[in-house]
């Protein structure tokens, strides 16, 4: 997992992310850290690697993983819409890990299998949630090459 902030470094800005001016931070985010070092991968591969967001449900009017795959993607890496989302609507804010493995997001991926992927989030907290989406992303036959989130909150 490659996370290109620490959280409390961003936090000001993540803790507006349900406000008016939450979409538009993300996509700065998105277009000025995950695309150019995106970019930068996708110099090394002869092959598409697609982006797909964890579970891109708007719950607040967008999906802020749904902004970070559409605006990150670039060339060789197109995002897949909505492939993989929680069945479980679960709210993890200030829980425990202990209740976070209790009630698991239940995922389901839409996608085709047979692809590279790199897995994508806002935030990790535990990393319960990206162990359980690349598990069911494993099962379904893709590959993940790598998570990478905007901000790490585990100090």
């Amino acid at each position: 997992m490659i996370s290109l902030f620490r959280y409390r470094t961003i936090a000001p800005f993540l803790l507006r992310k349900h406000g008016p001016v939450g979409y538009r931070l993300y996509r700065y985010f998105a277009r000025r850290q995950i695309a150019p070092f995106l970019e930068a991968f996708a110099e090394g591969i002869d092959e598409r690697v697609w982006l797909i967001g964890i579970d891109e449900f708007p719950a607040s009017g967008y999906a802020h993983t749904a902004v970070l795959t559409r605006y990150g993607k670039v060339g060789k890496m197109p995002n897949l819409p909505a492939a993989l989302v929680a069945k479980n609507r679960v709210n993890y804010a200030g829980k425990t890990l202990r209740y976070r493995l209790e009630h698991p997001r239940d995922f389901r991926y839409r996608g085709p299998s047979g692809i590279r992927a790199v897995l994508i989030d806002d935030i990790v907290t535990t990393g319960s949630t990206l162990r359980e989406a690349h598990t069911v992303l494993r099962d379904s036959g893709v590959e993940v090459l790598f998570a990478l989130t905007l901000a790490d909150a585990r100090e």
